[in-house]
């Protein structure tokens, strides 16, 4: 049996991303396995410094996200074109048509396929959307 593969992105502990949270977790921010990458769910944050952006502003959180889920993808080596499937989770009903234009214009023309969800509520009270994406690994990286 060939040994699989697991390359793990942006490697973290909760104990430093949620310092307010009684947790211990050791997770990363992408997954690149048998030719797939798997993110992350990204909402308004600054990977870099870990600052909430865009508090209160669900299209700046948006556009934070995206662009997240953009910079994890090319460090994996695959980019927004190579999008199989987004969840969008939102915590208000209402905030749907901002974040899907968003979503729509940072996804033009890739067409994958989509979940939209209405939850209660995301890790921290500020954040107001969550996305995760799942995409393919680059066919103009060699893969």
């Amino acid at each position: 049996m060939a040994e699989t593969t697991h390359v793990r992105l942006r490697k973290f502990n909760t104990r430093e991303t949620y310092p307010e949270q009684n947790l211990d977790n050791d997770l990363c921010q992408a997954v690149v396995a048998g030719g797939v990458v798997y993110l992350r769910g990204q909402i308004g944050q600054d990977l870099e410094t870990r600052e909430s952006v865009g508090i209160g502003d669900v299209v700046a959180q948006t556009e934070q996200a995206m662009s997240n889920i953009r910079m994890l993808l090319e460090e994996a080596g695959s980019r927004l074109e190579d999008i199989v499937k987004v969840t969008i989770y939102i915590i208000d009903p209402r905030y749907r048509e901002d974040v899907y234009r968003v979503v729509g214009r940072w996804l033009r023309g890739v067409y994958p396929v989509s979940t939209g969800i209405v939850v209660q509520a995301l890790a921290r009270p500020e954040w107001l959307v969550e996305i995760d994406a799942t995409a393919v690994l680059s066919e103009a990286a060699g893969a």
